[in-house]
């Protein structure tokens, strides 16, 4: 999920209005309305395939939160007064587990992300930033990289994939810092191999530029690599993680790197004002998150390869005309579905479905750039580990049945 893209649990990217688009009065109702009722069809489900952004009331995470933390320790010691105490812990577990010097907790990952490439600019005297054009801020921070932090933007392919060290190698202009997104989320959740990775960082090396990986997912990549948390992080000189996404925290996000990177960070965290009073319950939230998800992380990639490979088979088998999933093979937990239906159709049959069944198994659907054509992310958690094949194809051919019926 993705800092202002997401309401209620609407997974996809296309689940907030562009940049810059306003809604009229009528259509905001709609999609207020047409929210609303996901929401209840959701909360009501016995059965979840794909999670998403959660839907539960105040006072239902507050009791989850206090049932989740009654394990951890630290509950004796007072609440954190600017950064000490409970969030001291949460940075030195992330450095911990990350195999780095330090770490720095920081409100967003939008904040953490500028605040390290803008020290690294500092520090290498070029301001320039090779990333990919779907890369998150590219995508979702409003041009925060130019307009706050002063950066400048190359993109080594346009391609929907992680580029390669050709492309970093072929880069026409010097670049101080090159920033790998891990996975690409918008291009499907994409990973290179582990020897592209090596290589692409090596190219960026040869450049004489540092390496800042995008890691808001990067928790559930060693199995796709096949290497651990450390081996990953040591690759780079920086990596951000965040808190809220496959860890189930309430919000938050972690700069890894050098001590004196993260000094620096630290600094410019308080000027960019995310020096925030009291972070607690957000900390306590991300120690939970790392206590019981981390460990999940690996059944629940395993298990999207058999949802993906089920939901394959149902499409086939229901005569879909065309599908995609992106990609085949899921390299995490998360991938994409691509129907050949509206969107608009495809949100009223799976919460149709839902209403009747008691069952949820896609979140909202975003319409493609192709007309009739749409596409929504899976995301493969606990909710979904007790989903046979035959569940999942059973379920899926449900939703179909009603795109059809309705057409």
């Amino acid at each position: 999920m993705d800092e202002g893209t997401e309401q209620a649990f609407e997974s996809g990217p296309g689940a907030g209005a562009p940049s810059g688009t306003q809604a009229t009065p009528g259509t905001q109702a709609a999609s207020e309305a047409a929210r609303a009722r996901r929401v209840a069809a959701r909360r009501a489900s016995e059965r979840i395939l794909s999670g998403g952004a959660p839907v539960h009331t105040v006072g239902e995470r507050l009791a989850q939160l206090a049932a989740e933390a009654a394990g951890l320790p630290g509950l004796d010691t007072r609440v954190d007064i600017y950064g000490d105490g409970i969030v001291a812990e949460l940075e030195r577990r992330v450095a911990e587990l990350l195999g780095t010097e330090a770490a720095a907790f920081f409100p967003t990952g939008t904040m953490a992300q500028q605040v390290a490439l803008r020290c690294w600019a500092g520090r290498t005297g070029n301001s320039t930033v090779a990333l990919h054009p779907l890369a998150h801020p590219e995508q979702w921070e409003r041009d925060a990289f130019s307009l706050v932090s002063g950066l400048r933007v190359v993109h080594p392919t346009r391609d929907p994939r992680p580029p390669t060290a050709e492309e970093v190698r072929g880069l026409e202009e010097p670049f101080g810092a090159l920033s790998l997104e891990l996975p690409l989320r918008d291009a499907g959740f994409l990973l290179p191999t582990w020897e592209e990775l090596q290589e692409t960082v090596e190219a960026a090396r040869e450049r004489e530029a540092v390496v800042h990986f995008d890691g808001a997912r990067l928790w559930e990549c060693p199995s796709h690599f096949g290497v651990g948390l450390p081996e990953i992080a040591a690759l780079a000189d920086s990596v951000y993680v965040s808190f809220y996404k496959s860890l189930g925290g309430i919000s938050g996000a972690a700069l890894a790197g050098p001590e004196t990177l993260v000094e620096e960070a630290r600094a410019w965290r308080h000027r960019y004002g995310g020096n925030v009073f009291q972070q607690w319950p957000a900390a306590l939230a991300a120690l939970s998150g790392l206590e019981r998800e981390l460990p999940r992380l690996p059944s629940y990639v395993a298990h999207a390869k058999v949802v993906a490979r089920a939901l394959e088979d149902a499409f086939r088998s229901a005569g879909v005309p065309w599908f995609r999933l992106n990609p085949p093979v899921p390299h995490t937990h998360q991938f994409q579905v691509w129907l050949p239906y509206p969107a608009e159709a495809l949100d009223e049959a799976s919460v149709s479905y839902a209403e009747e069944t008691g069952t949820t198994v896609f979140g909202v659907w975003t319409p493609s750039p192709v007309p009739g054509v749409s596409f929504t992310e899976v995301t493969v958690d606990a909710s979904a580990l007790g989903w046979t094949a035959a569940d999942v194809r059973d379920a899926a051919a449900g939703v179909l049945r009603r795109i059809r019926a309705d057409g």
